[in-house]
């Protein structure tokens, strides 16, 4: 068993790796005001950016989902690690040796199955690189390479290497730097062999597959050699890091500048994104040995943030395979907001040949925007029929218009029923453009189960402000009990606790002073009891980072500690006429918390004392008489005072 980790190294790793430097390699941030920063939630499908993160505070939180914490949740919850393999990964990234309280750092045997996987696909790729570069037996691979136009410098930057032909080098070599038999077989990089474990690519060219963190999680294999029996190109089988529908090859490189440049170029092998990044097409990137599907889009979706001017060009190969796949990339364009395009060299030549060809001008050139998707897919239906005759026009039509029905922009729709009614030769513009509305009815009145939620739904919920409207239809409910906003008790008891684990300076010491029950909603009474425990918003002015972790650990449930995440990270509601978050500003929401609180004892007391004066004893009486006394001059001097009377 690996040993705890010590906790002041936690906290070394938390303060040394920026949150939002980490979220920034799963997805495009964009500042949302107040210092935070917004961008298109890994954890569900969303098209409006409710995903926050706090890099002052160390925290992120989503609006629609409500997943919420630290760097080290975002880590473990994004790649589906422990705790300590989180950890371990951010403290590698940060430089940082951790200690263990138990039986000291043992690197071999101490880490989680994820970072052993990952650890021993980073050694092979080391290996396979060497071989290339300075293996005798690589000439083949090097050649292959150089017949192609790639030299060493282009190998070294991508990181191609080379498995030669035996059957257990790579298996012997990851034996001598520690890795055991099940590890190298759990990896993808053997297989059972008759005699134990060897080697699953053997005198093949290789090239390393990164997640979008940069780590190798698989490798594509291509065939050099005619005695070798296998497919042209092997790919890492699914492995517990690897799942080949859910990576791009060149996403590590082209990731910034995706989210730069609003615009993504999917090619279709690993010699095209090699030649467009090298003919400065850094935005390019390919599928590993499946078609570009649904999870390939939600990568992309979260780099382009879902911004209507962004582009997505396709390359494919001018032959009946490359329609299938341009066709079948189609299907899938609905979930993308950005436009689609298709891009087919007139000769038919994918990047690679194309730059061998002709140069890097004429790939830069090749995929620039050409032709919308839409617009190829429709040329390929209607090129099937016999438009010279009316029987070919009707049956274009039949199968044309349901492709244009499923357009949701209802705009964008009526523009290509027309663009459809001229490629089919059919005058009668207004009828192809009806068929396809009512095709559409049909289809929502089928299987149209969103849309928005009720009026009510979207009131009762735990978020705040506009960040609600970007919480999907069919969210899972919020966790922890429903609050309506609308009540002013609940949103001034939320501004309250924003402040204190937000800007902790602003409303210390008199926070502090606060009891829970002066809370009225649950989750906030909770919340506020976290902070006291965690050590009072004192401690926040003292360390805030340390702070928001403590009241965290505090929290007596996920529920609890995703409502602190959210509070930390929202942003604060100013009211008109007011300039900005500073102690005037503070000082009301203290005012206004403890005045209600006040009030409500009043309210209590005035009962009591009904009861009293018909059978009550007098002493009793007289005390609750003075407290009430008490009370309401306090209540006089703070709505005359402020803050000052605290």
């Amino acid at each position: 068993m690996a040993g705890r980790i010590n906790d002041e190294d936690v906290k070394a790793v938390r303060d040394a790796v920026p949150i939002d430097a980490v979220v920034s390699e799963y997805l495009q941030l964009r500042g949302a005001g107040g210092g935070n920063l917004k961008g298109l939630c890994p954890f569900h499908d969303e098209k409006s950016p409710s995903f926050q993160v706090s890099p002052s505070k160390g925290l992120f939180h989503c609006f629609g989902c409500q997943e919420g914490g630290d760097t080290i949740t975002f880590v473990m919850k994004v790649d589906h690690l422990t705790f300590s393999e989180a950890v371990e990964r951010l403290a590698a990234q940060a430089g940082i040796t951790l200690r263990y309280e138990e039986g000291g750092y043992n690197p071999t045997h101490q880490r989680g199955e994820r970072i052993r996987l990952v650890e021993a696909h980073r050694t092979a790729a080391q290996w396979y690189a060497e071989q290339l570069a300075t293996g005798a037996e690589a000439d083949t691979g090097r050649a292959f390479l150089a017949d192609r136009g790639f030299d060493q410098a282009a190998a070294v930057h991508f990181g191609v290497g080379y498995s030669p032909q035996g059957w257990d080098h790579l298996t012997r070599y990851l034996r001598g730097k520690g890795f055991s038999d099940k590890e190298i077989l759990l990896s993808g990089l053997a297989q059972e062999g008759r005699r134990g474990p060897i080697d699953r690519f053997r005198g093949r060219l290789m090239w390393p597959i990164r997640d979008i963190g940069g780590d190798v999680v698989g490798f594509g294999a291509r065939k050099l050699y005619e005695t070798d029996n296998g497919p042209k190109y092997l790919n890492t089988p699914d492995t517990p890091i690897y799942r080949k529908s859910q990576v791009l090859y060149g996403i590590d490189l082209a990731k910034k500048d995706i989210a730069k440049a609003s615009r993504a170029v999917v090619v279709e092998g690993y010699t095209d994104v090699m030649a467009c990044h090298l003919a400065g097409v850094t935005t390019a990137i390919a599928t590993c040995g499946t078609a570009f599907g649904g999870d390939h889009i939600k990568i992309l979706r979260r780099l382009l943030m879902d911004n209507g001017s962004a582009r997505v060009i396709f390359t494919f190969d001018g032959d009946a395979a490359g329609q299938k796949a341009a066709l079948r990339a189609f299907e899938d364009d609905q979930k993308f907001a950005a436009e689609t395009y298709i891009a087919i060299a007139p000769d038919g030549m994918d990047p690679c040949d194309l730059r061998l060809a002709k140069g890097d001008e004429a790939v830069a050139d090749l995929v620039e925007p050409r032709t919308p998707l839409f617009e190829f897919a429709l040329r390929q239906i209607t090129g099937r029929y016999d438009l010279d005759t009316p029987a070919g026009r009707a049956a274009a039509l039949d199968e044309a218009a349901p492709v244009v029905a499923r357009i949701k922009n209802s705009g964008a729709q009526h523009e290509v029923a027309v663009q459809l009614a001229g490629m089919l030769g059919i005058l009668d513009t207004q009828f192809v453009v009806r068929r396809v509305a009512q095709l559409a009815r049909w289809a929502r009145e089928r299987g149209g189960k969103g849309g928005p939620a009720p009026a009510a739904d979207r009131q009762q919920r735990g978020g705040a402000g506009s960040a609600q409207s970007h919480a999907p239809a069919d969210r899972p409910a919020p966790r922890g009990p429903a609050l309506n906003l609308r009540n002013p008790v609940f949103a001034t008891e939320r501004e309250l606790l924003k402040l204190a684990l937000q800007r902790p300076e602003l409303v210390s010491p008199a926070f502090d002073a606060y009891g829970a029950d002066e809370f009225t909603a649950p989750p906030y009474a909770a919340v506020r009891q976290a902070i006291l425990e965690a050590g009072g918003a004192e401690l926040g002015v003292q360390d805030p980072q340390d702070y928001l972790v403590r009241v965290r650990d505090a929290a007596p449930d996920d529920a609890v500690r995703a409502m602190v995440t959210e509070l930390a990270v929202e942003a604060i509601m100013l009211h008109r006429g007011v300039k900005g978050v500073d102690e005037l500003y503070a000082g009301a929401q203290l005012v206004t918390v403890r005045r209600r609180a006040v009030e409500r004892r009043i309210h209590e007391i005035t009962g009591r004392l009904t009861r009293l004066a018909a059978h009550g004893d007098p002493a009793e009486l007289a005390a609750v008489q003075n407290e009430l006394w008490v009370l309401q001059q306090y209540d006089q001097t703070l709505r005359e005072q402020g803050a000052t009377a605290l």
